[in-house]
């Protein structure tokens, strides 16, 4: 590859990668706010239910989280990934 089409493969790839991170992040925040504010509004309709609530809160945020993650592994091999 010459100078210049290594600089925009270069450009592409930092374009796809904050693509992926950026659009990677919208569907897990949105998820995680609607969650918790769900689980707070059911715990304060029924105090006595919050354990409970809180524990299965936690662990659907803990899945949701798993999307950007999956997005930050992508970023990163698009990122570093060699072309020859």
């Amino acid at each position: 590859m010459t100078g210049l089409e290594g600089s925009i493969v270069v450009a592409a790839r930092a374009l796809g990668a904050g693509l992926c991170m950026g659009l990677g992040a919208i569907g897990p925040a949105i998820g995680e706010g609607n969650a918790v504010g769900k689980a707070l509004e059911s715990m304060a309709r029924q105090p006595e239910m919050a354990g409970n609530l809180r524990t299965n809160m936690i662990l659907g945020c803990a899945i949701t989280e798993t999307t950007g993650i999956y997005s930050l592994v992508v970023s990163l091999l698009l990122m570093f990934m060699k072309i020859s």
